[in-house]
């Protein structure tokens, strides 16, 4: 089995190094990158093309959906998954209008995201 490449985008530091801990313990998944900046995350989604990026659109910053959306953009084969601390209707149809594939609640078990995370990667093309 091809493990899901995978990189993470959360601003908040101790959610993001649990997800990186919680998902680099299966074999399904492969952390490509982690961070929390979006900025770099978008770079690092453009030079690396992960299969899918998990990030959280609630941040700090308020740059959430712009970062959803440059990345939906940037990175036409690559699924963005969010995942977020609370449901917000409004939130979930601008992530999903936006082009993410979907909107999930942290409170996910760890082997139904990773079941998530493998349903949601879109083939990469072949060169």
């Amino acid at each position: 089995m091809i493990p899901t490449r995978l990189l993470i985008i959360d601003d908040h530091d101790a959610v993001r190094e649990a997800l990186e801990s919680r998902l680099r313990a299966t074999e399904e998944v492969e952390i490509v990158g982690c961070t929390g900046c979006w900025r770099t995350g978008l770079r690092d989604a453009v030079r690396l093309k992960p299969d899918v990026v998990l990030m959280e659109i609630k941040r700090s910053d308020l740059q959430g959906l712009d970062a959803l959306r440059s990345l939906t953009t940037e990175c036409p084969h690559t699924s963005v998954v969010v995942l977020t601390s609370y449901l917000d209707a409004d939130e979930q149809a601008e992530a999903l209008h936006a082009g993410a594939t979907r909107y999930l609640l942290k409170e996910i078990d760890t082997p139904q995201l990773v079941r998530e995370l493998r349903s949601t990667a879109r083939p990469q093309a072949v060169i």
